[in-house]
């Protein structure tokens, strides 16, 4: 059962890794473009933030039989599932702009910059990974 679950817990790390990435891409161009967050996006992101929370309780799961190697490993795994939800919200609610045009960069901006942390939180926690 645990090697089910670190392959598991490996495979979901990459597949993050490159969701975070491609919708790093996607966003700095709809960015760079003036154009407006795409609902599409916005679903990748809910998407990325839930197989976060899959990753981390297959994460729990093999605390419980297993130590990593590094302490940090868990930290990175830790941060994303805060961080992703938090930008998440603040990112469309934060801002008190009244120009439309500037709150929709503004979503825009921490949303794209999200996606570039924490694509590089997770390349962190595969290298301090078994």
């Amino acid at each position: 059962m645990e090697s089910i679950i670190a392959f598991l817990h490996f495979r979901f790390a990459v597949a993050l890794l490159l969701l975070a990435v491609v919708l790093g891409c996607w966003g700095l161009y709809q960015f760079l473009r003036r154009r407006r967050i795409s609902p599409g996006f916005r679903a990748g992101f809910v998407l990325m933030i839930a197989l976060t929370a899959i990753q981390g309780l297959l994460g729990l799961l093999l605390l419980t039989v297993t130590q990593p190697r590094e302490l940090l490993h868990v930290l990175y795994g830790v941060f994303a599932i805060v961080f992703l939800p938090g930008v998440y919200l603040y990112a469309d609610r934060g801002g008190r702009e009244r120009d439309e045009r500037l709150r929709r960069a503004r979503e825009a901006a921490f949303l794209v910059g999200a996606c570039w942390v924490v694509a590089i939180a997770y390349a962190r926690g595969f290298m301090t990974g078994r």
